[in-house]
């Protein structure tokens, strides 16, 4: 989801800069909510569990898209599904992204600790390949979306700043351990109302106790589609994140993002956009000197899952109470 998520500001700057430009992105339909307020930008819904799964699902998604007649393809995943689509695309300009596989390799290795180019810029980078160089500093975002009563019952008072929290990850080694999320909570809820964004069972499970804990704190999770929370979250002040895609989401919206990292790394690359690099709260490497030790998170050494735990949670506070202030939203 973060990987789709990211593809958003850079598309709005290419339909911007090049508003001639007709644009067709290919992806699973529970992601077209992420691209429907961008101009000349359609959606095609890849089924890739039911009719282009496998070679010859991809074989007929291919031929569906052909007859849109499109002059060139932007590979922005350079996985095996794109390569095999790249195969059926012969005779069409095709670039893929440039991953870096090599610089990262180095970077969790340790051999050169160094910021490498952002997933961002290389997404971009395919477009300049094709023709369109993008101009990512000078960034637009979103309006803010009206609130229906029923997203509006998530705010609890109208008087506080709102702050997004989304304490979960897809690997242990990206997640802030949740007894100190709960004392940023604890925290926070004094002073701005609380939304906790997650899934699944035991997630919303989690999330349901801290809400019914604490004063301000709502969670959307198991209650709200994805249209539904997308909407909250482009209200948000602040949103408070992991290394995952809730992160991204935020930055869709031009929303100040704070994020939290463990294992992983920002200079890997996949920092929420257009954020300033102190909103990055990295864990100790004096203590964890291995970090990062993988791109994803999803390799660690053992001892390094709570690595996030190394952040205080006076650090966390501290540095949203400095961005988000105690003024109303309005």
């Amino acid at each position: 989801m973060g990987d789709v998520a990211m593809t958003v500001p850079v598309l709005r700057a290419l339909t911007e800069q090049y508003p001639e430009l007709k644009i067709t992105v290919v992806t699973k339909f529970f992601f077209n909510p992420f691209f429907k307020d961008l101009e000349n930008v359609e959606v095609y819904s890849a089924d890739l569990k039911g009719k282009h799964k496998g070679v010859y699902g991809l074989y007929k998604l291919s031929n569906e898209l052909k007859a849109k007649r499109f002059d060139a393809v932007a590979d922005l995943h350079n996985v095996l599904r794109s390569k095999i689509l790249k195969f059926f695309f012969t005779g069409k300009n095709v670039i893929q992204i440039d991953k870096g596989r090599a610089e990262k390799k180095a970077l969790v290795s340790g051999k050169r600790f160094q910021q490498l180019k952002t997933t961002h810029q290389r997404y971009a980078d395919v477009f300049n390949n094709l023709g369109y160089p993008i101009d990512l500093s000078n960034p637009s975002f979103p309006k803010k979306v009206d609130l229906t009563s029923k997203l509006n019952a998530f705010i609890s008072n109208k008087e506080h700043k709102t702050i997004g929290v989304a304490p979960f990850a897809a690997h242990k080694s990206k997640m802030y351990p949740l007894h100190q999320m709960e004392d940023v909570i604890t925290e926070l809820s004094k002073d701005y109302n609380i939304i906790l964004f997650g899934g699944g069972k035991e997630e919303i499970k989690t999330l349901d106790q801290f809400e019914a804990k604490y004063k301000n704190v709502r969670s959307v999770a198991g209650k709200l589609n994805l249209d539904e929370e997308l909407a909250l979250i482009s209200n948000l002040d602040v949103m408070l994140s992991m290394d995952s895609g809730n992160g991204h989401l935020a930055a869709m919206f031009g929303i100040k993002v704070i994020t939290i990292w463990g294992a992983t790394h920002p200079y890997a690359g996949f920092a929420p956009f257009n954020q300033p690099k102190d909103y990055a709260l990295v864990a100790d490497r004096k203590q964890y000197p291995l970090i990062p030790t993988s791109v994803y998170g999803n390799k660690f050494p053992e001892g390094y899952e709570n690595a996030a735990g190394s952040i205080s949670v006076d650090a966390v506070v501290t540095k949203i109470k400095e961005i988000c202030g105690l003024s109303k939203t309005k």
